[in-house]
This record gives C-alpha cells, structure tokens and sequence, in this order.
C-alpha cells in the first residue's frame, strides 16, 4: 500500500470509528434549536449569539456548530473578523424542526432508541435474537412490544419518526404502480395514517381503513388523523390474531422485515384469505441486492432488525417466496429513490 493508500485508509477508518457520533451531534443541533434559529434569522450568526438565544454556553456551542459544519449541516464564513454560521440547505430542508420534511423525530429514535440498542449488537450476534429486554429491562416480544408497554414516551417518538419519513417518499411510493382500481384498502399497520392520506389524495374515490394496535389507534386519532378525514376509518387489533378488514388491496410498510419468515408467511397468508378476488397486497420495503452486497442503507437496517427486532431486511427474491407461499400470485417489483415496492395479486 503506497503512502497516499495508506493514509486516505486511515481516514476511512478514522471516520467510521467515530460515526457512531453523527447522529447524537444531528439530534443535539437539531433539539437545542440550532437549525431552526439559523432558518428563522434569515442570516448567518456568530457562535456567541446563536448561545445567548439558545440559552447555551459560548464554548460549547462553538464546538457543536464547527463539528456541524464538518459534517455538511452548516456553512461558515469570515466577515468583519466574525465567524459566521448559516444552514445548509440540508439543514433547512430536514434538521430544523419547523420544516414541512423535518426528520427531527427520526433523528431522536435513532439517537434515544436505536444508539442504546447497538450497545448490545455482540450480544445479538451470540445469540442471533433481539436485546430489547437489555436495552430498556422491559420483557417483551420484540422493540414494538417493548414499545408499546414503554412509559418514557418512546411510542410518540416512534410514531412521529414513522410519520415523517412518509412526507420524503410517501407520492413516489404510492405512485410506483398504478392502483385506481383498487378503491377499498387497508393500511396494515398503518400507524399515523400518513400512508392513507397520501392514497386518498391520489386517488379520491377510495376509502383506506387504517388496521393497528388500540393504543396505536389512540395515538393517531389525538395527534393525526382529523375527524375532516372522512374517508378514514380504523380497525383496532393485532393482525396475528384479530379479524382482518375485507379489502382490495392491503399496504404493508415497512412491515414484514420486522418479521421471522415464518411470521411474515402467517400474516401474509391471513391477508390472503380476507382480499376480495382480484386484489393484492403491496409491500414496501429496502430490498438487497441478490448478491447481498448493497445497498449499505439495506445491510445496516438488517443489523438493526436484529438487534431490535426478529426480523431482517431481505432480497427480492426472498419476498417472492414468502408472497408465493401465502398465495399471492403476478409478484411486481419497481425501484423507487429509496425503497422498495412489491405488488402481488390474488
């Protein structure tokens, strides 16, 4: 390995040993107020007033804003003898907590949820099943069981990050195939009912029941679904073993890699038997490559599955067997920017 090899290698290094701090330095700019006081003054700020509005200490702050700036949250300019800090428009388009496609909630179940998680990751690997018990000493099925029993309010977190990454792909997911003759749907595990107000606003004649967990249903009801929103209904249950709404089609986002095979083939199956002749299911997902090579994004999820929850993220391939054995027949797959989706018919 030649000198330049060697060293552009130890910055590789240098840098992925100390990623796991990105996301802590995102969420405390982002919780602390940075972005979205830097997209509200309409103008860059020195590190000494961006403290005194935030209520911070000034060396701190300057540490936080310059480590922001290596990382592409923030630029920075010299006027007057004064370093200035702005947004970028990274930062605000996703980081300030005002914007339409903020991810602030995301960031915070990452950095609260996720990081604790990972401290257990060799464990993981041992024993080739979730810690959640560990990371929060709650006995429960898996991280949404967990989840769900949790009273430091990590259920909203999740909701809230679930909810936001709906506004980034939401229109291109639902677009993928064209599903005008599907008029009755059923958002399994539908959550905050960002899925079923984007089908609704694609195609207005139909009517989307959101099926979910009651306190799940609770949630949405308070915070997102307006009673304007006639076109939505819920349905409380645990699709494993409740009565599944007649439909025709079923939304499963983000759903099946939370699930060993074996669970995804009975859920799939019982979505089966309750479609209406015709209709289908549509899966959305991050599919890895056949070789299992990529995407990075697909292959540092599956490890999060694994720590978190009994699942893993899975090829194309794979979800066509598990779609074939429940039933579903003329299995599509288009690419979108990020995910996945798979549309299956019965």
């Amino acid at each position: 390995m030649s000198a330049p090899e060697h060293a552009d290698a130890v910055e590789i290094l240098f840098q992925h040993q100390y990623a796991f701090m990105i996301p802590k330095i995102m969420f405390t700019a982002s919780d602390l107020g940075v972005f979205d006081l830097l997209m509200e003054s309409k103008e860059p700020l020195t590190s000494v007033t961006i403290a005194e509005r935030l209520g911070t200490s000034p060396f701190g702050m300057e540490r936080l804003l310059d480590a922001c700036v290596g990382l592409k949250y923030l630029q920075v300019e010299r006027k007057e003898n004064q370093t200035l800090y702005g947004n970028t428009d990274l930062a605000n388009l996703y980081l300030a907590k005002s914007s339409l496609k903020s991810q602030y909630h995301s960031l915070k179940f990452t950095s609260e949820f996720i990081y604790m998680g990972m401290q257990y990751l060799a464990d993981s690997v041992r024993e080739g099943k979730s810690q959640t018990d560990r990371v929060y000493g709650i006995s429960g099925k898996d991280c949404f069981d967990a989840l769900n029993r949790s009273e430091s309010g990590l259920q909203k977190i999740f909701m809230g990050a679930m909810h936001e990454k709906w506004h980034l792909f939401g229109r291109e997911i639902m677009t993928a195939f064209d599903l005008s003759h599907f008029p009755l749907v059923c958002d399994v595990g539908g959550c905050t009912g960002a899925c079923a107000k984007e089908y609704i606003s694609l195609y207005p004649n139909s009517t989307v029941t959101i099926l979910d967990l009651p306190e799940i249903v609770e949630q949405a009801k308070n915070h997102y679904v307006s009673s304007q929103d006639h076109q939505i209904t819920f349905h409380k249950g645990d699709f494993f073993k409740d009565p599944i709404p007649e439909a025709d089609l079923y939304i499963l986002t983000r759903v099946l890699h939370d699930w060993s095979d074996e669970k995804c083939v009975q859920l799939l199956t019982r979505l089966h038997k309750a479609c209406k002749p015709g209709g289908g299911v549509l899966t959305v997902e991050m599919v890895l490559n056949e070789d299992r090579k990529g995407p990075v994004r697909c292959q540092l999820y599956s490890v999060i599955m694994l720590v978190l929850t009994e699942g893993q993220e899975r090829t194309a391939s794979e979800y066509n067997a598990l779609l074939s054995a429940a039933g579903f027949k003329e299995i599509q797959q288009k690419k979108t920017s990020f995910y996945d989706a798979i549309l299956a018919r019965k």
